[in-house]
């Protein structure tokens, strides 16, 4: 009867020693505590990495609760994660959610980013139990790896293309023919310039030689030039003491120009007696006789003399210059 009793006794000891030793696993471990209040929130991530339930959840760097539960979606696209908060650490609307990781290599875990601004989080409201949050995934290492090893096999690619090219560079361009012809130009670069060099100083002896011509013509030049400033300036002076002699002048000439075509335009009408004349072949005709006859009228008057002409038996003939339908000149009776 004492054996049993103590068998109870030892074995009510051990549980209570057994609860007592999960109660305090559970309180120093990183999961929630059996005996503080908490509200759940699910947040909704494409990939969660290697997070595991019970990681702990972290406001700003303080542990506020654990993951409870992870869901995977039907189609396969998006994880649900709930998370166990302890009720006295309320989160506002505008934080943001992230999982990170302790250090390089450590254990994942959700962040939790309160705003900084503090008008924003008054104006904000707190999460309700149950609500729905957005999650950013973690940093992915071996997707990074994989694109760092992608970026430098493009970079060995592009390096094999640059080492060919500059191989084909050099046996196109870079040949034994063109390295001669391009030391044949170099060549030729140097005559030209020692053409050039003793081109110069030919040039600077005879500057030297010719000084005093080469100043006298400067000088000469200097003065034509000063020579034709000072005309200029009394052309413009004579242009402005005489612009208004000049300018009636212009207008008489303009004047005169338009009576000579005025002059013109009647002879070419036939106005006038010129007009007359130059429409009237007869008429012009009997001017050029009458104008020949005066001519040799007065050649006989130089040559003989009024008194000559007026006694003399023979009287001069005129020349046969008179038209057909006009009488020849009667004889002194």
């Amino acid at each position: 009867m004492e054996n049993s009793r103590l068998e109870t006794k030892v074995g009510i000891f051990v549980l209570i020693g057994l609860v007592l030793l999960g109660v305090m696993m559970v309180q120093f471990s990183k999961g929630t505590s059996l005996f503080r209040s908490t509200y759940q929130l699910k947040l909704h991530t494409e990939n969660v990495g290697g997070l595991k339930q019970k990681s702990a959840v972290l406001l700003a760097g303080v542990p506020v609760g654990s993951v409870q539960q992870i869901q995977l979606s039907p189609d396969g696209k998006i994880v649900t994660v709930l998370l166990k908060i302890y009720r006295d650490y309320p989160v506002y609307t505008n934080a943001t959610f992230a999982i990170e990781s302790a250090g390089f290599l450590g254990d994942q875990f959700v962040s939790i980013t309160p705003a900084t601004n503090t008008l924003a989080m008054a104006a904000s409201a707190k999460f309700a139990d149950g609500a729905e949050v957005d999650c950013q995934k973690p940093f992915n290492l071996q997707q990074v790896a994989q694109d760092a090893a992608g970026f430098i096999h493009r970079i060995d690619e592009t390096a094999g293309k640059l080492d060919a090219s500059v191989t084909d560079l050099r046996a196109k361009v870079l040949n034994a023919e063109t390295l001669a012809n391009f030391g044949t130009s170099i060549t030729n670069l140097k005559i030209f310039t020692e053409e050039a060099l003793g081109a110069v100083k030919h040039i600077n002896s005879i500057v030297a030689t010719n000084s005093m011509q080469v100043s006298l013509a400067v000088s000469n030049a200097v003065l034509f030039s000063e020579g034709l400033t000072r005309l200029s300036v009394s052309a413009q002076a004579l242009l402005d003491s005489n612009g208004a002699t000049i300018s009636v002048a212009t207008k008489n000439l303009a004047a005169t120009t338009e009576t000579f075509k005025k002059i013109a335009g009647d002879l070419q009408a036939g106005k006038g007696l010129a007009g007359t004349v130059l429409q009237n072949p007869e008429l012009a005709t009997n001017f050029q006789v009458l104008a020949a006859n005066l001519a040799v009228t007065s050649s006989n008057l130089n040559r003989l003399g009024l008194w000559g002409i007026l006694w003399s038996h023979n009287p001069p003939m005129y020349t046969n210059t008179v038209s057909a339908n006009r009488p020849r000149s009667t004889t002194r009776q």
